[in-house]
């Protein structure tokens, strides 16, 4: 074992890196990037429960993406600017020591320039004087290994349990919360089931899908239990790149202002992206041939994420609450309309969300594009017109973001959206009144 950690630890500084070693998992403490607050509080319990020193970061505010544009060059995609200034942030508050500190950083391998996020944030990091500071990669390629930080695949489970249950607490609390009587309800459900469900898992339970099963259906009948007011309001949907998408810190709390501006949101589910990645795999497979054990491991990955999102879906289906559609059907809606080997970035699932979110009944949507993002625009503000040719219902906007983009400018396109999806309301209800009129005149006359 020394051996093989002397030769990891060689391979590493001949790669310019500090590894993350085994005494490390005692005495340092690991930050973790803000993206999905509900899912990585999820994945940041099962990481201490696995014995990690784990923190998940809160730091917010203007001047994170200044501290970004700082030590990382400013061509580079808005969330790079953000992940590395929220993580330098944090070094230079004084809460940290920074000799027993670690960073911890989701590294795909794809084309995607997000896969170099770890080595500008390790350039970043010598710039601003941390270069002691080591950078774990959260990956399935093995891309990298560091001595101190394994994963089994009973953590893997958790980790994968954690984002399904994430998705559901998600998707409810965002059908709940703008009818609930009682302020405040659905946050305190919320707080509730993300403490219960790191109790279980510190407890060995509700990771296995016979589990998985049982809790997701408890998760969906105690939000049924909300008292909610039967009124209708405008749904607006929201896509983009998976990080401006559903980061606060990205998206200057667009979903908070949408539910100040009384809309009912629905962001599509971390478990989708999951499966449209291994997709990818099977289908580089498919065009371009490659290792048929590598096509078996991902198929059996494949399969057992779908089994998740199967438990997911039937325990929302059971309820009064709107569920999400499978991947399978996500996947069909983009047949003639783009090709399934465009993957770059979100790829063409960002255009299949589109029109997903148009038949769930959510026709008001929000392309959140960070600067710097070519895919998202392509799959995204590019496939707008082809979208509503196919939806005529659907009302798409294109929201900027970036390190110079104004928050009011932002805010006043989504309120123009908003206005126009209120009169295509009203001009609904009307049409509807109209018919009912044409159909029993003696309404009329009462």
């Amino acid at each position: 074992m020394q051996k093989r950690e002397l030769k990891t630890r060689e391979k590493g500084e001949k790669r310019g890196r500090i590894l993350f070693e085994r005494r490390m998992r005692r005495t340092h403490t690991i930050l973790l990037p803000q993206m999905l607050p509900l899912h990585f509080e999820l994945l940041q319990n099962v990481f201490r429960e696995r014995g990690y020193q784990a923190e998940l970061l809160t730091n917010e505010g203007p001047h994170i993406a200044q501290l970004g544009l700082k030590y990382v060059h400013n061509d580079t995609c808005y969330p790079a600017l953000l992940v590395v200034g929220q993580m330098i942030d944090a070094l230079q508050s004084g809460r940290y020591d920074l000799d027993h500190t670690a960073l911890m950083i989701t590294q795909t391998g794809g084309g995607c320039r997000a896969s170099n996020y770890i080595h500008l944030l390790r350039k970043a990091l010598e710039r601003a004087g941390y270069a002691q500071v080591p950078v774990i990669s959260l990956n399935l390629s093995g891309m990298e290994s560091n001595p101190g930080f394994k994963m089994n695949l009973k953590m893997l489970r958790k980790l994968l349990a954690a984002l399904v249950y994430g998705d559901e607490l998600m998707l409810l609390g965002n059908q709940a919360r703008p009818y609930e009587i009682n302020l405040g309800e659905t946050d305190a459900l919320l707080k509730h089931w993300v403490e219960e469900i790191s109790r279980q898992f510190h407890e060995g339970k509700a990771y296995s899908l016979r589990q998985l099963r049982k809790v997701a259906k408890s998760i969906a009948g105690s939000f049924e239990g909300i008292q909610r007011e039967a009124i209708e309001k405008i749904k607006v949907g929201i896509v983009g790149e998976i990080y401006i998408k559903y980061a606060s810190l990205g998206n200057n709390g667009l979903e908070a202002f949408l539910h100040q501006q009384d809309c009912e949101v629905m962001v599509p589910g971390v478990i989708g992206f999951g499966m449209f990645s291994l997709d990818n795999r099977l289908e580089d497979h498919r065009l371009y041939g490659g290792s048929a054990l590598k096509k078996w491991a991902v198929q059996v990955l494949a399969g057992y994420l779908k089994k998740m999102e199967s438990a997911l879906i039937s325990a929302v289906e059971a309820t009064s609450f709107k569920a999400p559609g499978r991947f399978e059907h996500t996947r069909e809606l983009v047949d003639g309309v783009i090709g399934h080997g465009c993957k770059m970035g979100e790829g063409w699932l960002l255009t299949a969300e589109m029109l997903e979110l148009v038949e769930m009944g959510y026709p008001n949507i929000i392309c959140a594009q960070p600067f710097g993002c070519l895919p998202n625009h392509i799959v995204g503000r590019g496939m707008m017109n082809q979208v509503k040719s196919i939806a005529p219902k659907a009302n798409i906007v294109a929201i900027d973001y970036d390190p110079s983009a104004a928050r009011v400018n932002q805010e006043n396109r989504i309120k123009l959206m908003l206005a126009t999806a209120g009169e295509e309301a009203v001009g609904a209800i009307e049409s509807a009144l109209g018919a009912l009129l044409q159909h029993k005149p003696e309404i009329a006359a009462d």
